[in-house]
């Protein structure tokens, strides 16, 4: 680990008990904040790292957006609450075993604004689940909670503009707000305006909707205003921005505010599938089954991308910058508010993303089952009373952990999250140490017509990813193959390295839910 010196004194013992202020963006590369050394502009981040301490090899539990949400609220890997995959909806009685309720217990006001995504969104049919969009209509705009062991929660039911905020009296919080007096047509008709340059780049275009009205503000705006509303009582808040998740469709001037001709381009942008694992090539070309056809097009529409023109992959990375420049820019928002309420020394804050994004490493866009670094690593950020400022922590952990950390700075007992290991001593000491973090994930074939059981350890140096139906896999050199080039999995020289991460996944504890939960729909 490193530690660099700033002029800034560490935070001071809190007056009160400590709070909680969990923010986190969705599909937010590890590597795309400033102080990796991206040109991407994140001011506020990098002041939080610097008057903290990161981890620079944190990794998500799984590789897309609900089972990694429902892993970080109960601290369980996915096999074992059983979300292990997108459309699966987390039950509700780990709602009461969340790291929220232990909160709610201990006498905390808890609150969750933004995107949840606990529960599938576009299903097969109404589910009664409040981010259901053919349920979202039951509840009423009096409703706020509560949900998941969470006091009180503000949602948007979507979040990702491919599919506009839903009319009332469909659609959450989010959604009733930008149709407030009648004007979400014509905000949507701003939105969906394509301001020039266009490229043609996939998923990508600089929208016209006027920024006052995207999510990400709305959920700066709403985590203030409860923050001002709760000054007085000890609160644990979960704010959750959608962006910078595909489409890439920043606002302006967010979308202006990189030039597509500076940003970084992978080393490596083509694709290579001769040279990897089976089901790369599967998962990109297999056909989808056991779904409506409407999703079964959608489905193949976003796993048959064409390989970007160098120009088109410029401006997607502008765009995807332009939306984290807007995400880090109400943190700053939320933080200066904190810092302005006399709550910033009381206050632990953790910073993190669901997962990544390819966004053109080996010649792919968005997520899907290969689990390169852009989709794996995720940014990870804690500030507060005892948390040493400058500090970089280079053990391999998980999201996972953040139950287990949050419970173990508030001094709030956390029984169910047994598979969280609390982060403290690593960020106070230098007394403790990981050896490798670890990420699940069961496709079924719903995603490209073959199911997958995927198995993946990290350590400093190595990661394995295993396919247990086939036994095929792949093995990278981290430290001499940073760019993820040459699997060494059937290599006779990498024979003991590969055994010993095969021993790490088979160290996971044996409580894997069987028989898996039913797919309720796409996402």
């Amino acid at each position: 680990m490193t530690v660099r010196r700033d002029r800034r004194p560490p935070f001071r013992a809190p007056v009160g008990r400590m709070n909680i202020l969990l923010i986190t963006s969705d599909q937010h590369r590890g590597d795309c904040y400033g102080f990796e050394g991206r040109s991407v502009k994140t001011p506020h981040l990098d002041q939080l790292a610097r008057d903290g301490t990161r981890f620079d090899a944190c990794i998500a539990p799984n590789l897309i957006c609900q089972p990694t949400r429902a892993s970080i609220l109960t601290g369980l890997l996915p096999m074992t609450h059983g979300v292990s995959d997108n459309g699966v909806d987390l039950d509700p009685k780990y709602g009461a075993k969340s790291f929220a309720a232990a909160f709610g217990r201990a006498g905390y006001d808890t609150a969750l604004i933004g995107k949840a995504h606990f529960a599938t969104s576009h299903t097969f049919a109404p589910t009664g689940t409040p981010e259901c969009r053919a349920s979202s209509a039951d509840y009423g705009p009096e409703w706020n909670g509560p949900y998941m062991g969470f006091d009180h929660v503000e949602l948007m039911v979507e979040g990702h503009n491919n599919w506009p905020p839903m009319r009332p009296p469909h659609g959450q919080h989010y959604e009733r707000w930008y149709h407030m007096n009648g004007g979400g047509d014509e905000r949507t008709a701003l939105y969906w305006k394509h301001l020039p340059p266009d490229t043609g780049a996939i998923e990508t275009w600089n929208s016209a909707l006027p920024v006052a009205w995207h999510n990400s503000t709305w959920v700066g705006n709403q985590t203030i205003e409860y923050l001002r509303q709760h000054r007085d009582q000890p609160f644990c808040v979960w704010a959750t921005f959608a962006d910078p998740h595909h489409p890439f469709d920043a606002p302006e001037p967010w979308s202006r505010v990189h030039d597509p001709m500076t940003v970084e381009l992978p080393p490596h942008r083509v694709l290579d599938l001769d040279r990897r694992p089976w089901w790369h090539r599967e998962s990109l070309q297999g056909i989808p089954k056991n779904l409506p056809e409407a999703m079964i097009e959608h489905r193949k529409k976003i796993t048959r991308l064409p390989v970007q023109t160098d120009e088109q992959l410029r401006a997607m990375i502008a765009n995807y910058y332009g939306m984290i420049a807007l995400v880090d820019h109400n943190v700053g928002r939320i933080l200066i508010e904190l810092e302005s309420l006399g709550l910033d020394r009381d206050t632990l804050v953790i910073f993190t993303s669901d997962h990544g994004e390819w966004l053109g490493d080996h010649g792919l866009v968005l997520k899907g089952p290969m689990p390169y670094e852009g989709l794996l690593r995720v940014g990870f950020i804690v500030r507060g009373c005892g948390v040493p400022w400058g500090k970089v922590v280079h053990d391999p952990i998980s999201t996972i952990d953040i139950a287990a950390t949050v419970g173990d700075y508030a001094d709030v007992p956390m029984p169910d999250a047994r598979h969280s290991r609390s982060l403290r001593r690593l960020i106070e000491a230098d007394d403790d140490s990981r050896e490798f973090a670890y990420s699940e994930w069961s496709l079924r074939d719903s995603r490209f017509g073959v199911a997958l059981d995927l198995r993946t350890v990290r350590t400093r140096r190595h990661k394995l990813t295993v396919e247990r139906h086939s036994g095929a896999g792949e093995l990278y050199d981290l430290g001499n193959d940073p760019n993820e080039m040459n699997n060494g999995f059937d290599d006779p020289s990498f024979a003991q390295v590969r055994q010993a991460l095969e021993g790490m996944i088979a160290s996971r504890p044996d409580d894997e839910l069987s028989p898996e939960l039913p797919q309720v729909g796409m996402a």
